[in-house]
């Protein structure tokens, strides 16, 4: 049934939705890569498509930007739509040498000193795990398409601009133990906890705090392909 946010019917959703944070990702993924695509939701402009990808269902929808705002639509996914998996396509800055732009990365476990987890369901923990199958999945998938695809620890962020009296991201790094930072993946592995259902992270480094190297908007909208067509392949293989 419709909820608060996603005005889609029952049985709108595939039970793989891929979950990238921007909308027209959303959309250039849905318009390129899936065949018979409708679009299910357009509530606030949250873009949500379902379509087949080499004949096997598979939806695509929006979280927004922020763990409230993927906290909101991945709930409703899981508790009111049957949704059995969320695989999250997202972009990340890097805090060391070894993850270079472009690179495509799969969350070992997210740190975050947000109150989600605890607000949502008084879960005091700052780290929180991916579902342990799906990463193994993702993992072998990769290997079969050749897709180099590296292990990390990322930081779960409640802010974009954090004040330089927190130190710099250097100190964020060191006393977070992360190698990269994004705003979504804790409320998500969280969500699935609560749900008991299964949730990835798929990260694609957009910029490199060390070697200060950036991509545009324009290009972290529609040049992550590597990380669509793994996310794809280990969606309808599942």
């Amino acid at each position: 049934m419709p909820t608060p946010h996603i005005s889609a019917p029952d049985g709108a959703f595939a039970k793989t939705v891929l979950m990238p944070g921007d909308p027209l990702r959303a959309k250039f993924i849905a318009e390129n890569f899936l065949t018979d695509v409708r679009l299910v939701n357009q509530v606030r402009n949250c873009l949500g498509y379902t379509g087949c990808y080499k004949g096997v269902p598979v939806s695509v929808m929006a979280s927004g930007v922020g763990m409230p705002s993927i906290g909101l639509y991945s709930y409703e996914l899981f508790q009111f739509y049957n949704v059995e998996n969320i695989i999250r396509i997202g972009s990340a800055g890097s805090y060391v040498p070894r993850l270079n732009v472009m690179d495509v990365v799969l969350t070992e476990y997210a740190y975050s000193d947000s109150s989600y987890a605890l607000v949502q369901g008084g879960c005091p923990d700052k780290v929180l795990y991916p579902d342990k199958v799906l990463n193994a999945h993702i993992l072998k998938t990769a290997e079969h398409l050749g897709v180099a695809c590296k292990l990390a620890k990322v930081h779960s962020s409640d802010v974009f601009y954090s004040d330089p009296s927190m130190g710099g991201w250097q100190k964020i790094s060191e006393r977070t133990g992360t190698e990269c930072v994004e705003m979504e993946s804790f409320a998500l592995f969280h969500n699935a906890n609560v749900c008991g259902k299964h949730a990835a992270t798929m990260l694609t480094i957009s910029d490199s705090f060390v070697s200060r190297v950036e991509l545009s908007a324009d290009e972290r909208q529609n040049s992550f392909l590597t990380m669509m067509r793994l996310a794809l392949e280990s969606a309808i293989t599942l």
